[in-house]
């Protein structure tokens, strides 16, 4: 049997997110994280030739952005990339990731909004409204 190393599997999950990506099925989509921005950044040369070929496009995230969608650990200082094709959802990201920080800095950042927060990352994406409840329950692992 056959091994797959592990830039080989991220390499091809990639291509799998860039395809969904340029169909339409995701807004947004992640790569896998990664433990340091080298890790992240020797990816980048195969992740840009995936976006050319899919015609989407990528956005390197030094700071993950954590929510109760994801087990804090996944991205908790670690590095990604984004893929996306409209700006707009690229902006819609980075202004929810700052919306969340300013609501943490001024102590509205209430379980209400935690919720909202994690749910509308949820949608950006593309899940569904079940997959987002079913991701939230199982979460055990939350930012503090």
């Amino acid at each position: 049997m056959k091994s797959i190393d592990s830039f080989s599997y991220k390499l091809g999950a990639a291509d799998c997110f860039c395809e969904m990506v340029r169909a339409g099925v995701k807004k947004i989509a992640l790569a896998h994280p990664c433990d340091s921005r080298e890790e992240r950044d020797g990816f980048l040369p195969e992740f840009r030739k995936l976006c050319e070929e899919y015609g989407v496009k990528l956005y390197c995230e030094d700071e993950g952005f954590l929510t109760d969608l994801f087990p804090a650990a996944l991205n908790k200082d670690r590095f990604n990339v984004i893929f996306y094709q409209e700006d707009a959802v690229l902006q819609e990201y980075l202004a929810l990731k700052e919306e969340k920080r300013k609501a943490r800095e001024t102590g509205a950042y209430t379980p209400e909004k935690r919720r909202e927060i994690a749910w509308r990352y949820g949608k950006l994406l593309s899940y569904t409204d079940e997959g987002i409840e079913r991701l939230l329950a199982a979460n055990r692992d939350r930012e503090d």
